[in-house]
């Protein structure tokens, strides 16, 4: 293990506000983050660093003599930073964001290169993003979960819709016919016996795809799991196979005839997309200016058009 520099800025801030939630305040991020700092620092040292009371965080012996070795230079890179971000014309922000990467490359790959302002991107799963949102990890999140964290906040932006598709050379006569009966078991178990691709990360869509529009859940596997949906779309082009993919993702692929839009199910499946951030942040001009990009991107949704 490492030290880091911001468990001790976070101690530092702990040890001058006196509690958790004023660090917090002080420092823009979540207390659960200084939380978090705290213990490292502690695991980190091998001591116990402030005796925690309900109303006030007092300082261990071996605490302040760490406070006393700390607060200097501290102080130095504190006056360091100042002293450069007033200097330096060409200081920029480093905003942190998160979200899968096929909306990545959807909304903000191609813009990269304009924004003002330096981007580290991270791809996971959604808990885990929420966790480091609220952390001060990340800045930003994308995302069509709500969390309960109290220091977040969710806006609603888009929808995306979840389709079943197939490759251009994929016979859907007989599904169709199924389904417009419709005798949606027979058409279940036609489907089960065909060739399917799927992500690990997305086996979700597939799931509650099933659920809504045959009333079971999908008792089969996957003959292929790729790495991200854009995978799904190009091994599909041109070919056999199924897939259940949001719609927004292949609409260039149905367009350029590769691959076929079967079915949108009895009643359309639409997932929510939320900004996720927390409440106090340094970042708002940022924040909002990539936020813009994606609304701009989903402002003028694709029409669905089945093959």
């Amino acid at each position: 293990m490492q030290l880091n520099l911001e468990w001790l800025r976070t101690f530092k801030a702990i040890y001058e506000t006196g509690t958790l939630s004023a660090a917090a305040q002080e420092l823009f991020i979540s207390q659960p983050g200084v939380s978090l700092h705290l213990n490292s620092l502690e695991a980190y040292t091998g001591h116990k660093l402030f005796d925690r009371s309900p109303r006030k965080m007092v300082p261990t012996e071996k605490g302040k003599v760490l406070y006393n070795f700390v607060l200097d230079p501290l102080h130095k890179l504190e006056a360091v930073e100042q002293h450069f971000h007033k200097s330096s014309k060409s200081e920029r922000a480093t905003i942190s964001v998160g979200m899968c990467f096929e909306t990545f490359q959807y909304t903000l790959e191609e813009h990269i290169s304009t924004l003002p302002f330096n981007l580290i991107i991270k791809f996971g799963e959604y808990p885990q993003m929420q966790q480091d949102l609220d952390n001060g990890l990340l800045d930003l999140i994308v995302t069509p979960h709500q969390g309960q964290q109290q220091n977040l906040q969710y806006k609603a932006f888009s929808k995306e819709r979840i389709v079943l598709i197939a490759g251009s050379r994929t016979d859907t006569g007989a599904l169709q016919d199924l389904l417009h009966q419709p005798r949606k078991t027979e058409a279940a178990n036609w489907l089960k016996q065909q060739t399917w691709y799927s992500t690990a990360a997305d086996m979700e869509h597939l799931k509650n795809f099933w659920l809504k529009n045959f009333d079971q859940h999908p008792d089969f596997r996957p003959n292929y799991i790729v790495p991200n949906i854009c995978s799904i779309i190009r091994c599909l082009s041109d070919g056999e196979g199924f897939s259940i993919v949001p719609h927004f993702l292949c609409v260039e692929a149905i367009e350029a005839g590769q691959i076929v839009l079967v079915w949108e199910g009895t009643t359309p499946m639409e997932n929510t997309l939320y900004f996720g951030t927390r409440k106090k942040t340094i970042y708002q001009q940022e924040i909002a200016q990539l936020q813009e990009l994606f609304i701009s991107k989903w402002k003028a949704p694709a029409v669905l058009s089945v093959a």
